[in-house]
């Protein structure tokens, strides 16, 4: 089996100023949401769907009524970051493969189709060609993790991380591991990706180059304007 946990407890203060308080990722896209996108892709795929809810869960969940989702609930979404949203699903972290993901990014299933048809045990999806205006940044060599970071933290950056990354093997409970010993320590502010990031000294953290794909993380009002360009809608 092969599972999905998107989360999407956060309010999104970045792009909030222009859409008030609707959750980024139930922004039309014309005619539909961008998660109920996402989890139909997923679903037509035969991937078991989880969704970790916080800010405006309502939207969210009635964005996705009559679809076969399991919702799991941050209730300290506004002091807390995606690592405490990984925790409240941390039951569903065993089966065959699961793939982890921000609900604010938009992609089709031809980057669904070329993550689950990886057999590394730990990817995760970057882009060669959006390093100049790349929000957060990846360092690869050899298809694998060096270093990371926003902007000029990450030397060497040659790709932007994606949002996306597919776990499978006994990495799932090694992330599982990781992320209780995470939580015991308090460490709630981080990114769920921290779990993987900590890793790197121990095994390899492979990376995907989906360059020439579209795809784009809703962090600003131009991420959203981008996707609408792409599928032709016009913006009103």
């Amino acid at each position: 089996m092969t599972k999905a946990i998107l989360m999407a407890a956060g309010r999104g203060t970045r792009i909030s100023r222009e859409i008030s308080d609707k959750c980024k990722c139930t922004l039309d896209i014309g005619g539909i949401s961008l998660i109920r996108h996402t989890v139909q892709m997923l679903l037509n795929y035969d991937v078991e769907v989880h969704i970790v809810v916080g800010f405006n869960k309502r939207q969210i969940m009635n964005s996705l009524v009559g679809l076969d989702v399991k919702f799991h609930e941050n209730f300290f979404y506004s002091i807390t970051n995606s690592l405490a949203s990984l925790w409240f699903a941390k039951d569903e972290l065993c089966g065959d493969a699961i793939i982890l993901g921000n609900a604010d990014v938009f992609w089709e299933s031809n980057l669904l189709s070329l993550l689950l048809k990886d057999e590394r045990d730990c990817v995760m999806l970057c882009d060669s060609s959006r390093v100049e205006f790349g929000d957060y940044l990846f360092n690869v060599q050899d298809e694998k993790v060096i270093s990371c970071g926003k902007g000029t933290e990450c030397q060497g950056a040659n790709c932007e991380y994606v949002g996306l990354a597919m776990i499978q093997g006994d990495m799932i409970s090694k992330c599982k591991e990781r992320l209780m010993d995470m939580i015991e320590k308090q460490k709630c502010n981080n990114w769920w990706e921290q779990i993987l990031y900590d890793m790197r000294s121990e095994r390899e953290i492979w990376a995907k180059d989906i360059a020439g794909h579209f795809w784009a993380e809703v962090d600003f009002i131009e991420d959203y304007n981008r996707i609408l360009e792409y599928r032709g809608v016009v913006n009103e």
